[in-house]
């Protein structure tokens, strides 16, 4: 879907379905993406929720939330996202 492969400023949250499973599927179509500047992640699983956060080419993770962080925390985005992460060259 065009809303799933944009980056809208929004308030907007896709919601993808998936197979059971199947977690290395959705980290597929998660990174197919040409943006990654923030993603979530919500499942009762801590040790599923680590290792999505870890292979998600995203600059911020949330897990079991979204969009709470601290001014003091890095941030910045992947591939078309943002420029760099704090406030660096790249």
């Amino acid at each position: 879907m065009y809303i799933a492969q944009e980056e809208s400023f929004g308030p907007v949250m896709v919601i993808s379905k998936f197979k059971n499973g199947d977690v290395d599927g959705v980290l597929r179509r998660a990174n197919t993406t040409e943006y990654g500047l923030a993603s979530g992640v919500f499942t009762k699983d801590i040790s599923k929720a680590l290792y999505i956060s870890e292979k998600l080419e995203a600059g911020t993770v949330f897990i079991n939330t979204y969009n709470k962080t601290d001014v003091a925390a890095p941030f910045g985005g992947f591939k078309q996202s943002g420029f760099g992460k704090d406030l660096g060259k790249f």
